[in-house]
């Protein structure tokens, strides 16, 4: 996920500063690792650089001093441009669980365990995301059924490896010569 056109994103509502864009990423994916805070002023500061967002206003509100920023028009462009193009799609075969199961299968440590332990997890995980919080609105429901597809294609994936780690491999016959 691009952080950049992510958080111009958090500023096209309204003009923000960090910790309003921190507070709204964690809201739009409650179910994803919440966003630092390092990694949100970060990018507001690349942002600003590059002329994609600009300051506004600081704010003292009886606390600490706080910078809102506000999307450029060059901001909103490259946004509606981002926006425009269809993320490219995933399945690279380097995700955690193919790793494992091949670490497992190629040095013999339990390897039938390994990938029934990780099913009884996904299983787990599932059950969990299909518990939608009350007033959950559309973009946590997509968020939600998107992350289940995905455990779903994992499990689907776990229950072909525990077929073909049952079968065993074919070995290589050795090449006769006639005489």
């Amino acid at each position: 996920m691009s952080l950049t056109e992510l958080h111009l994103a958090l500023l096209a509502g309204a003009p923000r500063h960090g910790y309003d864009i921190k507070q709204e990423h964690d809201a739009w994916f409650p179910d994803s690792r919440p966003l630092p805070f390092g990694q949100v002023y970060a990018t507001l500061a690349r942002l600003q650089r590059d002329g994609l967002a600009e300051v506004v206003e600081t704010r003292v509100d009886g606390g600490p001093e706080r910078t809102v920023y506000a999307l450029t028009a060059e901001g909103e462009q490259r946004l509606r441009t981002w926006l425009a193009e269809p993320a490219p799609p995933t399945g690279t075969g380097a995700e955690e669980i193919v790793r494992k199961t091949i670490a497992a299968l190629h040095t013999g440590i339990d390897v039938q365990g390994y990938v029934a332990r990780q099913r009884t997890a996904h299983l787990r995980r599932m059950r969990e995301l299909g518990q939608v919080p009350a007033g959950a609105g559309p973009a946590e429901r997509l968020v939600r059924e998107h992350l289940v597809a995905h455990l779903d294609a994992d499990l689907r994936w776990l229950d072909l490896a525990t077929d073909l780690l049952r079968t065993p491999s074919p070995r290589p016959t050795p090449e006769r010569t006639s005489s």
